[in-house]
């Protein structure tokens, strides 16, 4: 029986032929870029892949030519934000080609910047909607920050600006708060940076630290840049924390789904440094006006004593003999130096002492006479 031989060339010229066959004109291909390279001499190398749940299901080599990529990278970071990198969904326009020395390629000559960032926020919606079916999105609302945390676990690039703010102005505060921080390095964007925040906070929950707190810090970006933190794999992975998470990521016009399910977030890595310091100078403005309403309670519980004091000084000094016998009043002492407070029991002959304000008098009593004209 005889074989049916070709050699290498006529096979890839028959593939050729078949790929330019079936597809003659350019298409709108739709793809992730798990890899990108552009070189010196001004071309772009990319691998577009696909994913199913199983895994990995198609890869491709693509470029784009220098005369192209000179256009399209500027235009698209223009819209998108965020210039054309890996782990981004993209849908762009390719000459399907394939060569008997090189094998498949697509050539790629158009690049729409708007259908990724609306992949990006359909897969949004569906990782919150998945978050709240888990019951996820409140889990973190239900720990207890302590009223003054002080051990703070912080997950961030070394080298990030955010980072380093964050850093100086807590630990720079005017009021000299001091604060415990700890650094738990992990990639801030690009591809792998959800797994790897998520390593972090799994490396500070597991470091045997008593930390009141967990802070995501990121100094901002490009929409696609801080795609990861509405990624489900980070989301949930807060959610499920055992200490409390805040987070400062992005622009004021940013919410990602991490912050949602954080236990609380703020815009800036400066700002979430605001806010430990306003809790520690809102404290003390507590314990001053507590010391100032103590002291004040102090001094008036003082000075009604003195007036209480001063009352009852005059109280005294109106109950005093003397004042009494100034106003023209005698006080009688009998013969043992006892008051005399009456005519009763004395009789003609008996001693007595009448003392004034100014003196006494030695008296002897010549006759009695009682108000029932009883004399003696």
């Amino acid at each position: 029986m005889e074989k049916d031989i070709v050699d290498l060339y006529e096979l890839q010229t028959r593939l050729k032929e078949g790929v330019e066959r079936t597809f003659p004109e350019k298409v709108w291909l739709k793809a992730e870029i798990s890899a990108v390279k552009a070189r010196p001499g001004g071309h772009c190398y990319l691998e577009l892949s696909q994913s199913g749940d199983g895994g990995l299901v198609a890869k491709a080599q693509a470029i784009i030519w220098a005369s192209k990529y000179r256009i399209l990278s500027p235009f698209f970071e223009s819209v998108a934000g965020s210039p054309i990198s890996e782990g981004m969904l993209v849908l762009v326009r390719v000459q399907v080609n394939f060569s008997q020395l090189y094998g498949l390629s697509l050539i790629i000559d158009d690049i729409d910047p708007s259908w990724s960032l609306g992949e990006k926020e359909k897969e949004r919606l569906r990782t919150i909607a998945r978050l709240k079916e888990e019951g996820l999105m409140e889990l973190q609302k239900e720990l207890a920050l302590p009223s003054l945390p002080y051990r703070l676990a912080v997950v961030s690039a070394p080298d990030a600006a955010g980072y380093r703010d964050f850093m100086r102005h807590l630990h720079e505060n005017d009021y000299g708060f001091v604060f415990s921080t700890e650094l738990f390095p992990a990639l801030m964007q690009g591809a792998g940076a959800a797994v790897s925040m998520s390593a972090a906070i799994d490396a500070a929950e597991a470091s045997g630290e008593k930390f009141d707190a967990l802070l995501i810090l990121r100094g901002g970006g490009a929409k696609l840049d801080l795609a990861c933190y509405d990624d489900y794999v980070l989301a949930s992975r807060i959610a499920r924390c055992s200490l409390p998470v805040l987070t400062a990521v992005g622009h004021d016009q940013d919410v990602h789904v991490c912050d949602m399910v954080a236990w609380t977030s703020v815009r800036t890595p400066t700002a979430l440094a605001d806010w430990f310091i306003d809790l520690y100078a809102g404290e003390d403005a507590m314990l001053q006006s507590f010391a100032s309403r103590l002291r004040m309670a102090f001094l008036n519980k003082i000075t009604a004593m003195e007036s209480r004091l001063q009352l009852l000084e005059t109280r005294i000094r109106s109950a005093d003999p003397r004042n009494i016998l100034r106003r023209g009043y005698v006080l009688v002492l009998d013969g043992s130096g006892h008051v005399a407070r009456g005519a009763a029991g004395h009789k003609p002959g008996d001693r007595l002492t009448m003392m004034y304000h100014d003196g006494s008098l030695g008296c002897v009593v010549e006759s009695a006479e009682l108000k029932n004209n009883i004399s003696q």
